[in-house]
């Protein structure tokens, strides 16, 4: 579609290479080729008779004109979409449509596993991509890069839309031939053993309940380091080493492998697990659909933890102030 001699077609090109200043940045928002996000660069130059973009060492810096177009540009197409273009009923029968999400394998496997399975049958032509969790999910989610992102609550932001969809608490998981598993984990059992426990990203995170058992004032024997939750189990078995498990996971794996569950010694507080989208896709009816099938799925699953006790007496801002610090600590990472 033309307006006088300006695809307006250009005008979401000229919004994503405006906002992120690098042909290889747009081209990944607008899910082009660098070539071809190179062509709809030069054809916006020829058209405002202006460089718009200009390389400035290893970087692309806008020109005065460039800076002038991007309130104007994103009005415009705030303007088409709000006003003009009418989105069709959703039918997801029919609907031809990907969806991205970031989740982690314990995510996969407890929550959205069942969930796509169902999708199969009622929305047989939709298809979606689960992406591993990265050192910058919020980043992720604001660049479009993702649809939803599916995490520990306390580590969404507060600048877009969540909703909280399961709990879920820790125990112990052993191999069921371990001797130390026939009686019932005790403190001090419990730190006398080899421990297996999971870190993420280049910048090694550790997980949630990490934070936890540090303020136990004893420290666990770390023997092996595991780069996913669902490879916890693995390692376990055949040895006498322990791993300290999400309870949903921990009830599948001992389904198919040769390993037994024991309570924890001491009260770690549950996780909460939200899921999170951009506030500009809000009215997005697919996603919304999508979101909706994903919370009611987790209503029908929803319990009360059987050993949900903060640490030690500890109140609602204590268990805050720990959240705090881990999520302080995830983003220096």
């Amino acid at each position: 579609m033309r307006f006088g001699r300006l695809d307006l077609n250009l005008l979401v090109a000229l919004d994503a290479l405006l906002s992120e200043r690098s042909v290889s940045l747009a081209a990944d928002r607008l899910c082009l080729s660098q070539s071809a996000t190179s062509s709809a660069l030069g054809r916006l130059r020829d058209y405002f008779g202006d460089e718009l973009l200009v390389v400035k060492g290893r970087t692309m810096v806008l020109t005065a004109r460039a800076e002038e177009l991007i309130e104007p540009v994103r009005a415009v197409l705030e303007q088409i979409r709000t006003t003009v273009a009418v989105a069709p009923p959703f039918d997801p029968a029919t609907a031809e449509r990907q969806v991205r999400i970031m989740a982690s394998d314990y995510s996969t496997q407890v929550m959205l596993a069942e969930v796509l399975a169902d999708f199969e049958a009622v929305a047989p032509s939709m298809r979606f991509e689960i992406q591993p969790m990265s050192d910058s999910p919020i980043e992720a989610i604001e660049r479009g890069y993702i649809d939803l992102l599916l995490t520990i609550d306390c580590a969404v932001s507060a600048d877009h839309p969540s909703l909280i969809l399961f709990e879920d608490d820790y125990v112990v998981v052993g191999d069921a031939r371990n001797p130390a598993m026939d009686e019932p984990m005790t403190r001090q059992l419990y730190f006398s053993l080899g421990h297996v426990t999971p870190r993420f990203g280049k910048s090694r995170v550790p997980a949630f309940e990490d934070w936890f058992v540090r303020r136990q004032k004893q420290q666990r024997r770390v023997e092996v380091v595991a780069p996913t939750f669902l490879s916890l189990p693995g390692l376990v078995v055949g040895t006498r080493r322990i791993a300290t498990l999400h309870r949903r996971m921990a009830e599948q794996v001992v389904q198919t492998q040769p390993l037994v569950i024991r309570e924890l010694p001491f009260d770690i507080p549950p996780i909460r697990e939200a899921l999170q989208w951009n506030i500009a896709n809000n009215n997005d009816r697919a996603l919304r659909w999508v979101i909706e099938r994903l919370e009611t799925a987790a209503m029908s699953k929803r319990r009360t933890p059987s050993n949900v006790v903060l640490l030690g007496g500890e109140s609602a801002f204590d268990r805050g102030s720990l959240e705090i610090e881990y999520r302080l600590n995830h983003l220096r990472r």
